[in-house]
């Protein structure tokens, strides 16, 4: 199975289904936003975190309630992978307030620096020249992509968060590497990760609320309904799932790796998703254009896939 391509496409789709939540959730923000102009954003992320998984946990339920209950094992380990990634998801959207999105982007894929690094910690080896080559190529052809200026970059509150989220997400993805969970089911580690996150936002939501109702009335519209179920079931249910099926089969580093390739999806959706969006949701969302940095950024951080996965 180590030399099986299989994982390194189940990764890919699993980046191409992410992918999908960028331009979704954009969508979603201008339509909320539009209805309830006095709400404030960090209620809204923290709404659609516990909108879009506790929806995704109820989705799974009865699948893992009919024949794969969780064991032990997997309660620990969608508890662990819950913690890590809901901090780092915290993180990341406080972060996103007090810096630009494309230097957001460009940092969260500090995690494949980050995975060489503790590997050569645990390994007490040096990383090979290929994964030294690779994650350079990440690193550049993220930063072309997300438009990252050298000259203009500083790192500030939103930044440091950033950093500190990509941390997180470094020990979400060695966690599914880790040998104590290789018996674990991916449909029932699954289903406590959302149910965990969910758990965690639930009384962050209910602080950041003005009133009750506004939990209510964030979803209370068709475009809001429609767009949270597509963010819990192709890029949460199907997604996730994914994940944690196909990741134990490769090494974290690879896989750090192979989740760049999310921005260059996000990428080629919003040069046509945008405008699908802007007529369901009833406001302007404007397709973004076909630039040379979506070619030279996408294609480093290809090409650098190609070089980690060139015997397979």
């Amino acid at each position: 199975m180590r030399h099986s391509s299989l994982p390194v496409f189940g990764l890919m789709l699993c980046c191409a289904l992410w992918g999908l939540s960028f331009p979704a959730m954009r969508a979603l923000h201008l339509e909320q936003a539009a209805r309830l102009p006095d709400t404030t954003s960090a209620f809204l992320s923290a709404w659609l975190q516990l909108a879009r998984f506790g929806l995704a946990a109820l989705i799974l339920l009865p699948f893992v309630l009919r024949r794969h209950r969780p064991t032990r094992l997997e309660w620990r380990q969608g508890t662990v992978l819950a913690l890590w990634g809901g901090m780092g998801m915290a993180l990341q959207a406080d972060g996103l307030a007090h810096t630009d999105a494309s230097i957001s982007a460009f940092l969260t894929q500090a995690y494949c620096v980050f995975l060489p690094l503790w590997a050569s910690l645990v390994q007490r080896r040096r990383p090979t020249l290929r994964v030294l080559a690779a994650t350079l190529m990440v690193l550049v052809g993220g930063g072309v992509l997300s438009g990252v200026s050298l000259t203009e970059f500083r790192i500030g509150r939103g930044e440091a968060e950033t950093i500190l989220a990509a941390f997180l997400f470094t020990f979400q993805i060695l966690t599914l590497e880790h040998p104590r969970y290789a018996g674990n089911r991916a449909l029932p580690v699954t289903m406590v990760l959302f149910t965990v996150i969910t758990l965690q936002f639930v009384p962050i939501t209910l602080l950041m609320a003005r009133q009750p109702w506004d939990l209510i009335a964030a979803g209370a519209s068709l475009p809001a309904l429609g767009l949270v179920g597509l963010l819990a079931v192709v890029c949460s249910v199907a997604a996730y799932l994914l994940m944690n099926h196909w990741q134990p089969k490769v090494t974290a580093t690879e896989a750090g790796l192979i989740y760049t390739t999310e921005p260059v999806a996000t990428a080629l959706y919003v040069l046509f998703l945008p405008a699908w969006f802007a007529s369901f949701i009833g406001c302007a969302y404007p397709n973004e254009s076909f630039t040379p940095a979506l070619w030279l950024g996408g294609g480093l951080i290809v090409g650098a896939n190609l070089l980690m996965q060139w015997r397979r």
